[in-house]
């Protein structure tokens, strides 16, 4: 692997940004110092060291975003997407799944292909939980239907799991991911979603210190617990 693409996968920077850190004189490789950017290297044997500090390569990496309203999860785009947040030191990461323009929470952010296939595959059985606020009270009939399923315009919802959080807002949790499924199921029930935030993805859960469109990367222990 070229230098200047190791060190910007890194997240040391831009591949420009990153090129100029090399030719600084700041880069060392097995304790010489390289000031060519083309230089070859093994990600995983060779010493990389910036400023004397040890660069340890990461074959993935995973970033929690908190998504504001407005994006659409994409990586490109004429309108504003979920990767124009994301810092130009992350290269090639997509996000896993998708959350409507106007929701917001919890999106992981990776490069690691197979682990996304896993979490979104339905017969993974993910849970995803969400914040759902809803224009009008729910009745006992409808928490029931929500908890026993709904088929709704030639479509069927498997049942979610329904807590009530105040008399406009609930947590749902649902394991499929349909198109703006839980937006139909209320419509189902003849009422309608006002916001949508999604709190947690198998077992990881979004830090609620992060505010809408931050993020950061996940810890060892977050990583471990999204695998199957």
């Amino acid at each position: 692997m070229r230098l200047d693409r190791m060190l910007a996968e890194c997240g040391l920077g831009t591949r420009n940004e990153v090129k100029k850190l090399i030719r600084s004189g700041e880069v060392t490789v097995n304790g010489v110092c390289v000031r060519k950017a083309d230089t070859s290297v093994d990600e995983f044997n060779d010493e990389v060291c910036v400023s004397d500090e040890p660069v340890l390569y990461r074959k993935f990496i995973y970033l929690m975003l908190n998504k504001p309203a407005g994006y659409i999860t994409a990586t490109e785009g004429n309108v504003p997407v979920v990767m124009d947040l994301i810092g130009e030191g992350y290269r090639d990461l997509f996000p896993c799944g998708r959350l409507d323009r106007d929701t917001t929470g919890l999106l992981l952010i990776t490069n690691d292909g197979q682990l996304a296939h896993k979490l979104l595959s339905p017969k993974n059985n993910v849970e995803k939980e969400y914040v759902v606020g809803h224009r009008s009270p729910l009745s006992d009939a409808d928490v029931k239907k929500l908890e026993s399923g709904i088929t709704y315009g030639g479509e069927s919802y498997r049942p979610a799991v329904y807590h009530k959080i105040s008399e406009l807002e609930c947590s749902l949790i649902i394991k499929e991911g349909k198109y703006h499924e839980i937006k139909l199921m209320f419509e189902a029930l003849g009422n309608e979603v006002v916001s949508l935030r999604r709190v947690r993805m198998k077992n990881l859960c979004l830090d609620e210190t992060l505010r809408p469109g931050e993020y950061r990367e996940l810890t060892e222990e977050e990583i471990s617990e999204l695998q199957f």
